[in-house]
């Protein structure tokens, strides 16, 4: 080999090494939500960490392919994720499946069920814990200060909604009452549309929709995350030769 080879392919092997020594990780997991009624994609928050992962790998185990929205009321929330609903025949009851363990409650704050927002359903539990599986995404509906002032006596115990919570409730909406007791993890980032869409369809007295309206999940490979981010902040997709060929020596997933 002569010498400009091995320099030429020295040069290579520490530019591959560079590019994987400072290979970014996302920012956030992002989970592309596919139904019957529309499409959205979902941004996981990093201040629910247990939830986050969890999602995350449920996702990844195709667990919610073909589950159902078994939960629906208008102006409030669209509920799923029963495992007992992919082979559920008509009527038949649902919200009780889910895996054999729950997640520790991780209610923060600074998230609140503003419209879009993705949340955890539970049962009555002290602990407030929420069900491994299930989930709700916010639909809820505007709210005005005298509205929300009532609301703080009559349902919060006359806790105070935060300037920013009232803001949000004033102008996009949710359910605040709520707020304090379920764990938020999440929120639609595109497509929130879906939600009034299955939140529209005609159920029967248990809230079950009459129409089946079915879900499936993917979880954004390493570099559509990175994508998503690059572009959100203004700057060009990656999706050259080199980032191709860098990309064959990391992980698909983070």
């Amino acid at each position: 080999m002569s010498f400009l080879r091995k320099v030429t392919l020295i040069a290579i092997c520490l530019l591959v090494t560079g590019e994987l020594m400072a290979a970014k990780k996302p920012l956030y997991y992002y989970v592309q939500l596919k139904t019957d009624k529309g499409e959205g994609l979902l941004r996981l928050y990093n201040e629910t960490p247990l939830h986050r992962d969890n999602f995350v790998k449920l996702v990844k185990e195709s667990y919610y392919d073909s589950l159902l929205f078994h939960r629906v009321i208008q102006h409030f929330m669209v509920q799923g994720g029963d495992p007992n609903s992919k082979d559920a025949v008509a009527g038949q009851m649902l919200g009780t499946g889910g895996p054999d363990y729950k997640v520790d409650a991780e209610i923060r704050e600074g998230l609140f069920h503003k419209r879009g927002t993705l949340a955890a359903a539970r049962d009555n539990n002290p602990e407030k814990k929420s069900s491994a599986s299930q989930f709700y995404l916010v639909q809820g509906k505007v709210f005005t200060d005298a509205s929300l002032d009532s609301l703080e006596q009559m349902r919060m115990g006359g806790k105070k909604f935060s300037d920013q919570q009232r803001e949000a409730y004033k102008t996009v909406g949710g359910v605040p009452h709520l707020d304090g007791n379920y764990t938020v993890f999440g929120e639609l980032m595109v497509g929130d549309q879906l939600i009034d869409a299955i939140a529209a369809v005609e159920t029967d007295d248990r809230d079950r929709p009459i129409e089946d309206v079915r879900m499936s999940m993917t979880l954004l490979t390493r570099r559509e995350a990175l994508n998503l981010e690059r572009e959100a902040a203004g700057l060009k997709a990656k999706k050259g030769v080199f980032t191709k060929f860098i990309d064959l020596f990391s992980s698909k997933y983070y």
